[in-house]
């Protein structure tokens, strides 16, 4: 990631990046459709190249999500023993709604600590003399 040497008072990685604004000034937007992210921001003119999220927020919404939606289906099942339908009416939809909009947030905030921590793609230091 190139040093940004820009004057910005410092803006909350995890409010930025749950509002879908820039990382830098905290008003631009972070995403031009659903999860794809700008080219830049549209305030600052932050160069948004650098980002390099991954799976990571994938991983981590199924993770958390998954942990919610099996938890409370177990419970409803122990404590209520409800039909089989009422699950799939009940846990499908609640597992999309809840996995999308957290998705979304979860790219957000990886994006906004990215940039916080200037994290770059790792990079071996080798000896001097070796090719």
């Amino acid at each position: 990631m190139n040093e940004d040497t820009a004057l910005y008072p410092p803006v909350d990685p995890i409010a930025a990046g749950v509002k879908a604004r820039c990382p830098r000034c905290g008003q631009g937007k972070l995403f031009d459709g659903f999860l794809a992210p700008a080219k830049r921001c549209s305030s600052c003119g932050l160069d948004y190249s650098f980002i390099d999220t991954g799976e990571g927020p994938a991983v981590l919404v199924m993770l958390l999500i998954g942990f919610i939606v099996v938890g409370l289906a177990l419970w409803m099942e122990v404590t209520l023993d409800p039909p089989l339908w009422l699950h799939f009416i009940l846990w499908i939809p609640l597992a999309l709604v809840l996995c999308l909009t957290a998705l979304r947030w979860m790219k957000g905030v990886l994006i906004a600590l990215q940039y916080k921590h200037k994290a770059a793609e790792g990079r071996l230091d080798l000896p001097a003399g070796h090719d």
